[in-house]
């Protein structure tokens, strides 16, 4: 796909997307506002394209000032995580406020996930090349691994257990996309995306687990 139509995919489906799901959006952000009065996005550091540093749109799901508190992995049963975090962490629901970092043109809908600096700081010179792609919502390892708290969950320390059970992998995946990127790509990781989220153990889902394990 080229740069041009990939843009305007991204920003005509990024615009609808946040028309059409306005309403829970405000619902969202009126359940965390509710609870305990802070910030109703969560606006960390990401490195983007080229390693440029944006900050992230995402609903707030954990305490005020969480990352101040603990590891920057967060895992299932982090206690920094709020009530209603955890039901939007559940459905994923967090991650929609990227679709205005779509807008923006920080992200993409889809690309390899962005990492904190920490992370993009141990890439050797073949991972370098992760940041020459506009970083997405969602890629090939995240359809691998849709709920990475639960992994990591009982791990006395999330990020040392995010480096050696995720990220290897992770970084192999977000490799081939770019290697292999296409339109058809992107259509196929998008669908593949809802799969997973609908229907978890779907056949395709399984198949995609067992593939980021070669």
């Amino acid at each position: 796909m080229s740069l041009f139509l990939k843009r305007v995919f991204d920003i005509v489906c990024a615009a609808a997307g946040l028309v059409f799901l306005s309403p829970l959006l405000l619902w969202a952000a009126w359940r965390i506002k509710r609870e305990d009065g802070g910030p109703v996005f969560y606006r960390g550091v990401r490195v983007g394209l080229h390693g440029k540093p944006f900050r992230i749109f995402k609903f707030r799901t954990m305490v005020v000032d969480a990352e101040k508190l603990g590891a920057s992995s967060t895992s299932d049963d982090d206690p920094r995580i709020t009530r209603i975090g955890k039901l939007l962490r559940k459905y994923k629901l967090d991650e929609l406020p990227q679709l205005i970092n779509v807008l923006k043109g920080d992200m993409s809908f889809v690309g390899p996930r962005p990492e904190v600096k920490k992370f993009t700081d141990l890439y050797n010179e073949e991972e370098k090349t992760i940041l020459t792609v506009r970083p997405g919502i969602t890629d090939w390892a995240s359809i691998w691994n849709s709920d990475e708290a639960a992994v990591l969950a009982g791990a006395d320390d999330a990020d040392d257990a995010y480096l050696k059970l995720i990220r290897p992998t992770k970084v192999r995946l977000q490799l081939k996309y770019v290697r292999e990127r296409s339109f058809w790509t992107d259509l196929k990781i998008i669908f593949l995306t809802f799969q997973a989220l609908l229907r978890p153990q779907s056949a395709a889902v399984r198949d995609l687990r067992i593939v980021g394990k070669v």
